[in-house]
């Protein structure tokens, strides 16, 4: 096939897994506007449909990364804790430096089931993008403002609805509050600097206080922290464009399982936890640079299925009655019919297109790059 060739099969691809995407997850979000009304009926009925539903939706997005650009993701971590992933409730904290580290996190959950009720906390902002922040919205994510005076009295409610939840979940923490860049990192460290404590040469300073709240609110119900460290080999920069442009990536995780009962419960105490475990993630960031690895078992969970055939469902729903409109309006010559249908796939593209933005790096929150608000949390 000629390089023009190649081009539009290429833009054809990228123009079917858009539309199938926006139009799955706008019917998904649909249905979950429905099932509100079970909410004073039976909540717990309510969630578990919205765990599902809301795997339509992340599930796509898990096969883009397993399936189409065949992405390769090694887990590196203890084999007896091992076992235990998927069957209890954790707290994940995971790194925040590249544009697929939640793709990657959302591959994990799903090769230990856990994808469709995982929760994060997450900025305000993304509440109201279509398809995933609604998506999350009935999945009681755990949304703040990152203002902490105001969003304390909000998240230890919203942690605290979830020590009934029904399902196994594992609940996303970026404690540095932001995505990682020279800048952030610069000044982070000034702030190290003049409050005394340890720098770092890979990671933000965490903020400790939302970390101490939801260990506070999901104590007894939570069995174990997460610590995750997530690099990609050979100096690769993914991006989730590359993803759908089917680039494969090579991705490493290693993870640590910590007992909460280790966690201390007092707030200064667990702050100086955090700090001490961030300082480990650093020595760990370390090691991976020089040696191209982790100090544990290297292990690939198994690839389940659903992913792809979830997928292949909202495919062959959705692209039939795509096909058979394209060839009425072929067969009817209407130019501006068809102009219009063309009009409304590209559109579809887009969408998914800013929604990738919200992803890159260089077009990342600019919260942690003005040190006159920088605060530790």
């Amino acid at each position: 096939m000629d390089i023009v060739g190649f081009l539009k099969s290429q833009f054809i691809c990228h123009l079917l897994i858009c539309y199938i995407f926006i139009v799955s997850g706008l019917i998904v979000n649909f249905i979950q506007l429905f099932t509100l009304i079970l909410w004073p009926i039976n909540k717990q009925l309510f969630r578990r449909i919205n765990c599902r539903l809301a795997y339509c939706i992340s599930s796509q997005m898990v096969m883009l990364l397993e399936w189409w650009s065949g992405t390769d993701c090694t887990l590196y971590t203890d084999p007896e804790s091992y076992h235990k992933y998927g069957k209890e409730n954790a707290i994940v904290i995971l790194n925040h430096n590249f544009e697929i580290d939640f793709l990657c996190g959302w591959n994990f959950c799903e090769r230990f089931g856990v994808l469709g009720s995982s929760k994060v906390l997450a900025k305000k902002e993304l509440s109201y993008m279509p398809i995933i922040g609604w998506m999350w919205y009935f999945l009681e994510i755990v949304f703040c403002k990152r203002k902490w005076e105001e969003d304390r009295k909000t998240v230890m409610q919203k942690l605290l609805n979830l020590r009934d939840y029904p399902e196994n979940f594992w609940f996303l923490i970026h404690c540095e509050g932001t995505r990682f860049t020279e800048q952030k990192h610069q000044i982070s460290m000034q702030v190290a600097e003049a409050k005394g404590l340890p720098k770092l040469k890979y990671h933000l300073l965490p903020r400790t206080k939302g970390f101490a709240v939801t260990v506070q609110c999901l104590r007894n119900v939570v069995s174990a922290v997460y610590d995750s460290t997530l690099n990609f080999r050979n100096d690769e920069n993914p991006t989730l464009l590359g993803v759908l442009n089917g680039k494969k990536y090579h991705a490493d995780l290693y993870v640590r399982r910590i007992p909460l009962e280790e966690v201390p419960q007092d707030e200064q105490e667990c702050s100086n936890w955090l700090h001490k475990l961030y300082q480990e993630k650093d020595a760990f960031q370390e090691e991976y640079y020089r040696t191209g690895t982790y100090p544990a078992v290297p292990i690939v969970p198994p690839r389940r299925p659903w992913t792809l055939l979830n997928w292949l469902f909202w495919a062959l729903l959705l692209l039939y009655p795509l096909f058979k409109l394209l060839i009425n309006m072929v067969n009817s010559g209407s130019s501006l019919t068809l102009a219009s249908f063309v009009f409304v796939i590209v559109m579809a593209s887009v969408g998914v297109r800013w929604m990738i933005g919200v992803t890159e790096i260089n077009k990342g929150s600019t919260y942690g790059n003005n040190d006159n608000k920088q605060k530790q949390k």
